[in-house]
């Protein structure tokens, strides 16, 4: 972990008229022509992306035509981008693309953690089934990592070695990323995620960059540029893929159809990418890319019992304020996620107040 000085106060839990804890945390906003627009914090600091970078690791598959080749659907698609809740609904389309490209669920080298999504959990129970591969939230991911591999090498095997760094389909995919952070490949850190992936530790304004590339990429060759648009298209299509019924990211881009993709990594990270003419006629896509240093710890939930009360969503929300994409509509959608909560006490008395508590920088 970087020195605390590269994060700065970022949100505030008060009680009475006291400060009780803080929230630490750094900002990137990045344009498609690589300028630094706004920050906070160290925006240099360098940090694991997690699943925030899905939608990277699916543009090589989708620039080699695989989705065409396997007829993949833009809700297939956007799984693919997903940390998704483990539905049915995800489980079947997870499962067609499996079948599409002629992997079997037993390639799958995601690992298998519990559900969070109350309602598949008890279905699940009911019906006697046991928690699987399928239902991890990075298996769409994985399932495009096996078509690929199958695209590749239709006669080799697909698993397990989609995984290795020497497999093709990991060389392609860093060479890939690389490009769009605009780093040489010996410069980004690669650790390995939860779900056994490679991951990438990035400077936050290169995540951004990355994430407005994808949002406009109109200056990056053509072929490129049409899988990039089919990534955000399909994930501004099918939001419910890319989270759930739960899923803030979800929830944002229902909440901003056509002008927002959102995308949650572990541990406090968080991408946004703003469309062009979002905030206004004509204006320029943006990349957004933040990490709460803590990790965005569980135990600052709004109230206990409440999954949606984390840090980053009222974080998000906040700089998607300042940026000057707000909506009365948007905003009451999104009321359970801040920015700004009362804090309760076990009996729902008023004891204080959550809120933000950065201003972005921008250039003089």
């Amino acid at each position: 972990m970087q020195a605390t000085t590269q994060y700065q106060p970022i949100y505030q839990f008060n009680r009475g008229h006291v400060v009780e804890s803080i929230h630490y945390g750094a900002i990137a906003v990045m344009n498609a022509a690589g300028e630094l627009v706004a920050w906070y914090g160290d925006p240099s600091v360098v940090t694991y992306m997690r699943s925030s970078s899905k939608p990277l690791q699916a543009l090589p598959f989708i620039e080699a035509g695989g989705h065409q080749a396997y007829h993949l659907t833009l809700k297939e698609i956007a799984v693919m981008c997903a940390s998704h809740s483990g539905t049915d609904e995800h489980v079947e389309t997870v499962r067609s693309i499996l079948a599409k490209s002629g992997a079997r669920e037993d390639d799958l080298m995601c690992g298998v953690h519990p559900l969070s999504h109350k309602p598949t959990v008890e279905a699940m129970q009911a019906r006697g089934e046991t928690v699987s591969q399928i239902r991890n939230n990075c298996s769409g991911k994985h399932a495009g990592m096996l078509a690929y591999a199958r695209l590749l090498d239709p006669a080799g095997p697909a698993a397990p070695a989609y995984l290795d760094l020497e497999h093709p389909v990991q060389k392609h995919i860093l060479q890939t990323v690389c490009e769009m952070f605009n780093l040489e490949p010996e410069q980004v850190e690669l650790g390995v995620d939860g779900c056994s992936a490679p991951n990438f530790a990035v400077p936050l304004c290169n995540a951004a960059l990355a994430l407005a590339r994808l949002c406009d990429p109109a200056n990056l060759p053509a072929r490129r540029a049409e899988a990039c648009q089919t990534l955000t298209t399909a994930m501004m299509a099918h939001p419910n893929m890319v989270g759930g019924p739960e899923s803030f990211d979800t929830h944002l881009m229902q909440a901003f159809p056509n002008w927002v993709v959102c995308k949650t990594g572990a541990e406090g990270f968080q991408v946004l990418g703003i469309m062009p003419g979002a905030l206004g006629p004509n204006s320029p896509a943006f990349g957004v890319a933040f990490k709460i240093s803590d990790g965005d710890l569980k135990s600052h939930t709004r109230p206990v019992e409440d999954p949606h009360g984390r840090v980053r969503p009222a974080v998000a929300l906040e700089i998607l304020r300042q940026l000057g994409l707000e909506d009365a509509a948007a905003s009451a959608r999104l009321a359970e996620y801040g920015p700004d909560f009362p804090v309760k006490n076990l009996r729902k008395i008023l004891v204080g107040t959550a809120q933000p508590s950065f201003t972005l920088v921008r250039p003089s």
